[in-house]
């Protein structure tokens, strides 16, 4: 019997919204306040949501149970097998000695560390987020930061707050081709208004990474080349978006920023360079130095290896990136699906849930497929990378699976973690509580072009995906916007745009940021350091959507105004 989804299960729509919202308070609350660990984090607020689910919005105990395991496949692929293997390949580097190589020869780009920080965390990142996403941007530069000396902190929260204006080209634009697809709306048009927001923050975050990682006069100190990385991504990311398309607005536009910014580095240095890799005392769970971020004008170089040794080093890092794009392609994809996919539908959960209208135009059934696909996922092409680099590093079949076991024990709990996450999340949309929450946004009224982008930050923040918070929001926010005379295509990228800065909080990327810089156990702390900065970005992008719904001249911005 399909059972239908109740938005408003006490008859009084904020009691509701707040009985919706006790998983989500569990589950950040457990890690932020009371420092529980992830994994049991995780559980108590899936726990929570069982309860929420069932008790107070009456799905069925077993649908709920079939929603949980959905959600906890998911978790370990394509999301748990993209950390497990990149740690691997990452484990791989250290041990041969490549890793120390490789950080040396990026020191010797610049030995500054907010320079370092600049060109690893934002513009690499972002070539990884559009060829990857899934976590893959945070695990990579989180671990090369903490490689280079970086806090476990630093490196974590820094990698979080970079991996933002990003997110919504990710993964070769899938979270605008989900949006579209949900909405009905155009592609490009939703690539367009996407490509005429986010580039503002393109240039915004590189200055706000360095302020939260140095400080004020420390961000001073290298404006000028924090100005030619975030431009010379923001430039193509609007061309490309609003010229092209989606798919590889994040690669064109990251490679663009990691050639501008080395070549840049080549001729201009700043006067005081900054050794210290704490954070400033603003952001540091303790003091630190008097001065802000214990600067050393004449630092200790980095050891230099001859041209060889580094080629040696950066090969498997290069191998990594060739065959992450490789998997990212959706040509490529589509011929591994042909061979490699499993397509298992949920008995008793597939088309048996249907949301229903205001969140829909329409009555919709819920699908619930699991997508076993064991060979196109990008976890796969990091696992094929990580051997091949690892024979390159002259690793034995026996060394590989050595350290490949060493790798599975030192992240279980990591995965349980995500698995418990993801689990979490399709509970939340399988039961309709996610819709309750997001209904509450509707109702701002004149404010909810402000509320619709702080719709896809909280999306993004439970579901841990930019994608998924498209497909569950996406429909909500061009029927909503119909009903208040708003522009559906400004609305529905906005929850895209919005949407990426919820990504530094969702409890899956604080999780992979965790491993990456094997600080187990503190993700309550990464999270109190991340959360002022996404919510106060998250804001900033709905003031940007207010003022493109209201405010001459940044409605000029909007699609087909």
């Amino acid at each position: 019997m399909v059972w239908s989804q109740v938005y408003d299960p006490l008859h009084n729509m904020l009691l509701s919204t707040l009985v919706a919202a006790i998983p989500v308070v569990v589950l950040l609350g457990a890690l932020a306040f009371f420092q529980i660990k992830a994994h049991w984090a995780a559980v108590l607020g899936l726990l929570g949501a069982l309860i929420v689910s069932i008790v107070a919005y009456g799905m069925p105990a077993d649908m709920a149970g079939l929603a949980v395991l959905n959600g906890a496949l998911y978790g370990l692929l394509p999301i748990g097998w993209i950390i497990l293997n990149i740690i691997f390949l990452y484990r791989l580097t250290e041990e041969s000695g490549a890793f120390k190589v490789l950080q040396d020869s990026i020191a010797r780009i610049s030995e500054d560390r907010r320079l370092q920080l600049l060109l690893i965390a934002f513009s690499f990142g972002a070539f990884f987020e559009g060829a990857a996403g899934f976590g893959t941007p945070v695990a990579v530069t989180g671990a090369i930061l903490m490689g280079l000396g970086f806090s476990p902190l630093a490196a974590s929260g820094l990698a979080l707050i970079a991996n933002t204006a990003p997110v919504a080209y990710g993964a070769l634009g899938s979270p605008i081709i989900a949006l579209a697809a949900v909405t009905g709306l155009d592609l490009l048009q939703l690539s367009s208004m996407v490509g005429r927001q986010l580039p503002f923050f393109s240039i915004l975050v590189p200055f706000w990474l360095i302020w939260a990682f140095a400080g004020w006069r420390g961000m001073l100190g290298i404006w000028p080349a924090i100005a030619v990385a975030g431009v010379s991504f923001a430039v193509p990311q609007f061309l490309v978006s609003n010229y092209h398309g989606p798919w590889l607005v994040d690669v064109v536009s990251a490679m663009i920023s990691i050639a501008c910014l080395t070549l840049f580095l080549r001729v201009w240095r700043p006067a005081t360079i900054w050794t210290s890799t704490a954070l400033n005392a603003r952001g540091a769970p303790a003091p630190v130095s008097p001065a802000i971020g214990a600067i050393a004008a004449n630092p200790v170089p980095a050891p230099q290896h001859d041209r060889k040794a580094v080629l040696v080093a950066w090969i498997p890092w290069l191998i990594l990136t060739v065959f992450v794009f490789l998997w990212g392609v959706p040509e490529f994809k589509t011929l591994l699906d042909g061979v490699s996919v499993f397509r298992f539908p949920i008995e008793g959960l597939n088309n048996m849930i249907q949301r229903m209208p205001p969140v829909v135009a329409k009555p919709q059934k819920e699908t619930a497929v699991y997508v076993l696909n064991w060979l196109s996922a990008t976890g796969s092409g990091i696992l094929l990378a990580a051997v091949i680099a690892g024979l390159f590093m002259k690793f034995s079949p026996r060394a590989l699976a050595r350290v490949y076991w060493g790798t599975i024990v030192r992240v279980r709990y990591s995965l349980l973690t995500i698995s418990a996450m993801l689990a979490l999340g399709f509970l939340t949309r399988y039961s309709g509580t996610d819709a309750t929450m997001g209904l509450a946004f509707a109702t701002a009224g004149v404010f909810y072009p402000f509320f619709g982008a702080m719709l896809g930050w909280m999306g993004v923040a439970v579901t841990g995906s930019d994608t998924a918070s498209n497909v569950l929001f996406g429909g909500l926010q061009k029927i909503t916007s119909e009903q208040l005379g708003l522009n559906p295509v400004l609305m529905a990228a906005a929850n895209s745009s919005g949407g990426v800065m919820g990504k530094m909080i969702d409890a899956q990327s604080i999780v992979v940021a965790s491993t990456a810089t094997q600080w187990f156990g503190h993700e309550g702390e990464i999270l109190r350091y991340v959360f002022f900065h996404s919510l106060a970005l998250a804001s900033l992008v709905g003031l940007l959507v207010t003022a493109q719904a209201n405010l001459y001249p940044f409605t000029l911005l909007v699609v087909g105004h």
